[in-house]
């Protein structure tokens, strides 16, 4: 019945009309209180724009390598830097600060927050170093970087897993006897 158009009522109607079905019990019963029918939605998709999105895409034209230096964690509590910016800009245009002062303002916010926490890294490395132990991370790391840490640790063990080493022991005795029957063979 999927190749027919309409509901299930309609279809199964047409289906008795031609005969191709003997009428169910059920039919009668729902021609007089037929389901409720809702409206359909246009195909389109309405984008969801919130407020703060047109700061947003200002600021990642202001600051292009926030998209990679700051990078959204979606299971973190801390939101992105970008979104912090766009509401610090609505809340300062609640004020009655005009736009181009709240972006200013917001901006100058921002950058005053990296370089304290470049600084305070900075000097946490140092405390560190004197201390002898190891260097807290990086407050601001690359993403690329995260995850090529993430990857090194898989790619050592591949080196010392027993299973794939066996896998690896393998393959190359399977190589030895192949060269050494095409060898015994004479070859192509």
């Amino acid at each position: 019945m999927s190749f027919m158009r309409g509901d299930l009522l309609s279809k199964t109607r047409k289906l008795v009309k031609g005969l191709a079905k003997s009428e169910p019990v059920w039919l009668k019963a729902m021609e007089k209180v037929p389901p409720a029918t809702f409206p359909r939605t246009e195909n389109k998709i309405k984008p969801i724009s919130l407020p703060e999105d047109v700061y947003i895409s200002k600021f990642f034209q202001k600051h292009p390598n926030s998209k990679h230096e700051d990078p959204i964690k979606i299971s973190g509590f801390d939101p992105p830097p970008a979104l912090v910016f766009g509401w610090r800009v609505l809340e300062l245009k609640e004020q009655g600060v005009s736009e181009e002062e709240a972006m200013a303002v917001a901006d100058m916010e921002y950058r005053a927050e990296r370089k304290a926490k470049k600084k305070a890294h900075a000097r946490l490395k140092q405390i560190a170093k004197l201390q002898g132990k190891k260097p807290p991370p990086n407050p601001y790391p690359s993403a690329i970087k995260e995850i090529q840490a993430e990857e090194r640790k898989l790619v050592r063990d591949r080196f010392h897993d027993p299973m794939i080493l066996e896998i690896v022991q393998k393959l190359k005795e399977e190589r030895a006897a192949f060269l050494q029957d095409r060898k015994g063979s004479g070859g192509f």
